[in-house]
């Protein structure tokens, strides 16, 4: 027997560690050796498709799509001279890496799924250094850098991360058409709302419990806000209506808007297992938010008009749609610069985006197509000067236009048995859920070789 073959023998596999949790943790220390000499390129086939299969695994963890995930494969396994083969899902990945001689089979799989696009941003960078230098780089150094990305903490405490959802959801009540009244209940309700959604996720509480508790504290406290502001400053009650921009926290647009992506490239998979857990996130949400509705008797009728100019109402738009972007930007752990630029850019694309509604008459799905397509050829030319990951900086500048207030509308109406009603809502979310990656790919076709081609 060869030594190849006695690495790839029964020998080499990983010793199972006992754990009573449901996803046991992956030993990659079993799979390699810490060796600080000998180049990655010259190891055996198994630490080589090892060092692959976490780069993929990581990049799929911190929420980017399929087809990134697939490319930086493909970049680590040219350069350790290996061809590699992959099929991705929502939280999990089969790949086979080959070289002239043997095969390496692997199926790894993650425990949950959710965003970090300040992790991603490292991997970006990681990935470009090793296209660069990965010849050089040993299995030593490639595995401390991995365990250095993985174990680097998060940015924001729970407190942080709840203003943030607070500053977002006020900003995307105002941009919903609420007032002052609304955006109060809203900063407070969804902080709270977001604050808990933290705490239970530290906890590795599960999805379901997490956003159920997190949408009704928010709606809860929505209204205790609107009943102490009714009592001490006589408030209409009409304003109890901005309680769904409270809990507006939840709707996923993240994968919403890769599920899109990756369906373009024909990752079916990957897509739809994306858009299934996107759907299943906005109905518990949605189911939650209206049982606590009917509990306390709120209605999610029309917000009061504001008597506001056009000028003076695009003039407040821009600012709105930054401080929205930039909130989303800073729950998905984005740097405060990054989520600077993602709000800027939101600024401008959600900004035209609404314009074109109100001055334009054009209906609000071509208006989110023109909007998207707007922050992915501006977040083009931002990558170029800073070399963030673009998905970093465009996802989070169109996830203010994803329709929240209209998915909840809809199971609202659906659950009054107002099925013409319900459907309806549900007919103008769908339009702008569909028209806003195809914004997107077309950004990216116009701007990007690589992605413009299938080979």
């Amino acid at each position: 027997m060869s030594k190849e073959d006695e690495l790839l023998s029964d020998e080499f596999q990983p010793t199972p560690h006992l754990s009573n949790k449901h996803h046991m943790a992956i030993p990659w220390h079993d799979f390699f050796t810490n060796d600080n000499f000998t180049p990655a390129s010259e190891a055996n086939l198994v630490e080589r498709a090892a060092i692959v299969g976490r780069i993929g695994l990581m990049m799929l963890s911190y929420g980017t799509g399929a087809w990134r995930v697939r490319d930086s494969m493909n970049i680590i396994a040219r350069k350790l001279k290996m061809t590699c083969s992959v099929d991705i899902g929502l939280v999990s990945l089969e790949y086979t890496c080959m070289d002239a001689h043997h095969s390496y089979t692997q199926a790894l799989s993650l425990p949950t799924t959710g965003v970090n696009t300040t992790k991603l941003s490292y991997m970006e960078q990681f990935v470009q250094d090793f296209d660069e230098h990965g010849d050089t780089m040993t299995i030593g150094d490639i595995h401390a850098r991995l365990e250095n990305i993985t174990h680097s903490r998060g940015k924001y405490a729970p407190y942080q991360v709840g203003l943030a959802a607070a500053l977002a959801c006020s900003a995307f009540v105002f941009l919903l058409g609420g007032g002052p009244v609304e955006m109060i209940c809203s900063f407070i309700g969804a902080g709270l709302g977001n604050y808990v959604r933290r705490k239970m996720s530290d906890r590795h509480i599960t999805m379901f419990a997490g956003i159920g508790v997190a949408v009704a504290v928010a709606c809860l406290s929505y209204l205790l806000v609107l009943t102490v502001l009714q009592f001490g400053f006589h408030v209409s009650s009409r304003h109890e209506a901005g309680y769904i921009g409270a809990m507006l926290f939840v709707i996923p647009g993240f994968p919403f808007i890769t599920s899109g992506l990756d369906l373009s490239k024909l990752d079916m998979r990957s897509g739809l297992e994306r858009l299934a857990y996107a759907a299943l996130i906005v109905v518990v949400a949605t189911l939650v938010g209206w049982v606590v509705a009917m509990a306390v008797n709120l209605r999610p009728e029309n917000f009061p008009h504001l008597a506001l100019t056009p000028l003076v109402y695009m003039l407040l738009r821009l600012p709105a749609s930054f401080c929205g972007v930039f909130g989303f930007s800073i729950m998905f752990n984005s740097t405060p610069k990054m989520a600077a630029l993602a709000g800027l850019i939101g600024a401008v694309a959600n900004t035209t985006r609404l314009e074109l509604v109100d001055l334009a008459q054009i209906p609000a799905g071509p208006a989110a197509f023109v909007g998207a397509m707007i922050a992915g050829l501006l977040a083009w030319i931002v990558k170029r000067k800073v070399r963030y990951p673009q998905i970093s900086i465009t996802v989070p500048s169109i996830v203010i236009m994803v329709p929240g207030l209209y998915m909840y509308r809809a199971m609202y109406n659906i659950g009054l048995t107002s099925i013409s009603v319900g459907a309806l809502w549900l007919t103008k979310a769908l339009l702008i859920v569909i028209f806003l990656p195809l914004g997107l790919i077309t950004a990216r076709i116009i701007t990007d070789t690589k992605w413009r081609h299938n080979g």
